[in-house]
């Protein structure tokens, strides 16, 4: 195992510290539910609280698995509360029914963001209460993906017309959108969405990761040939940095990828898309919303200061719970340990806890940063976003008990 010492003296978090946090979390999901049930939470809040709005965004599954991830805690945890869980069982099923709308309607779906939207809505509510409409949703949001699948190249098109050269290229956060796929396959015995998702899975770590471990946001291929291209950044400081979140959908990403396929390959890329994330951590442990950050003396960071990104944390601490249940004893129990590191620090700098200063669960995100180096929107810096807090809350969940994935 590479030399992770720095890392030794962290804190982990504590079983204790877990089931406060998602007790905390739970009661807040159900105070805001009133606002958010025929409306969603947007991707990022504006000042710390999200304003209601509707199910258009590429981010909106990430509230109803909210729902359905603090119902399962009720149940498990306060069954002689049946009401509140009710509470969030009706609300997860009317955002069940806006999302079978939006999939039989074609309501902002072409794009490669399926897996995001239905898993933790459509699959979760499926796996937890057996709704039909859920399953039908959710298949119909697999078929959707197929679409933006590129047989020369084999890959998913992230975004964009079809046609497109400027457009034709995958992107690393679509490793979690794979899942989708392969629970399609699982329902319907239909082996074309595995192999698509199969196919995808191996372009992709091909291309989008560095022999150093560090990733590319995007990859571009040649639409004539299918050729490797070139990669670039678009949300990322400037190509050849990495973008903290996309290398934590690579961590995630790849214990995905093992999950489903068991190719050995996965877990040595594991190792190194993971070390090179947590070799990049600034002293807090919560990332700057690229890795490259760390590097820059503290003279550099006053003159031009940098957000960090706290969902980073949240996802790639995912990604390591969920791979360390296939990994030998060892390095189970370390990278355990590191994903317990960043829970406790999250827990002790960005976790809210007052509805008054926030009505998210997990200050201190970045959705998109402008740089000289790229063409991104500033929007939703140093706010809450709504895959944040719900990989904050899987987290828990998983520290908490055995828990059946969504993904």
């Amino acid at each position: 195992m590479p030399d992770l010492c720095k890392l030794e003296n962290y804190e982990e978090i504590t079983p204790e510290i877990v089931k406060a946090d998602l007790a905390c979390a739970v009661e807040q999901i159900l105070t805001v539910l009133p606002d958010f049930t025929d409306k969603f939470q947007p991707a990022y809040s504006i000042g710390n609280f999200y304003r209601p709005s509707e199910n258009t965004d590429w981010t909106n599954g990430f509230w109803t698995g909210e729902i359905w991830l603090a119902y399962e805690y009720l149940k498990r945890i306060h069954p002689e509360e049946p009401e509140k869980a009710s509470l969030l069982y009706d609300a997860g099923k009317v955002q069940v029914k806006s999302f079978l709308t939006r999939i039989e309607q074609k309501i902002s779906v072409d794009h490669h963001d399926m897996g995001f939207l239905y898993s933790p809505s459509c699959v979760a509510a499926y796996k937890l209460t057996g709704d039909e409409d859920a399953k039908k949703a959710a298949i119909l949001a697999a078929d959707q993906l197929l679409t933006r699948f590129q047989p020369v190249g084999a890959f998913l098109q992230a975004w964009g017309p079809m046609n497109e050269k400027a457009n034709y290229r995958l992107i690393i956060d679509c490793l979690l959108n794979l899942p989708l796929l392969f629970w399609a396959t699982e329902e319907t015995g239909e082996t074309k969405y595995s192999e698509i998702a199969l196919k995808h899975i191996h372009t992709a770590v091909q291309n989008v990761i560095r022999p150093d471990g560090s990733t590319w946001h995007t990859f571009f291929f040649d639409p004539v040939t299918g050729n490797p291209d070139h990669g670039e950044t678009c949300q990322g400081y400037r190509n050849g940095s990495a973008w903290s979140r996309g290398q934590a959908w690579g961590i995630y990403g790849m214990a995905v990828a093992y999950r489903y396929t068991k190719d050995p390959s996965y877990i040595d890329l594991f190792y190194r898309v993971t070390d090179y994330f947590l070799q990049h951590l600034p002293d807090d442990l919560i990332p700057y919303w690229d890795l490259e950050f760390t590097s820059w003396t503290k003279e550099q960071l006053l003159d031009d200061p940098q957000p960090k990104d706290s969902s980073s944390a949240s996802i790639a601490a995912c990604g390591m719970l969920e791979m360390s249940k296939y990994l030998p004893k060892e390095q189970a129990d370390a990278y355990t340990g590191y994903a317990k590191k960043l829970m406790k620090a999250i827990s002790d700098t960005c976790a809210v806890r007052d509805l008054t200063r926030s009505n998210g669960l997990v200050l201190h995100s970045t959705y998109s940063n402008h740089s000289p180096y790229n063409t991104c929107n500033h929007y939703g810096v140093d706010e809450c976003n709504s895959w944040g807090d719900y990989f904050y809350l899987e987290a828990l969940t998983r520290l908490d008990c055995d828990w059946e994935v969504y993904w």
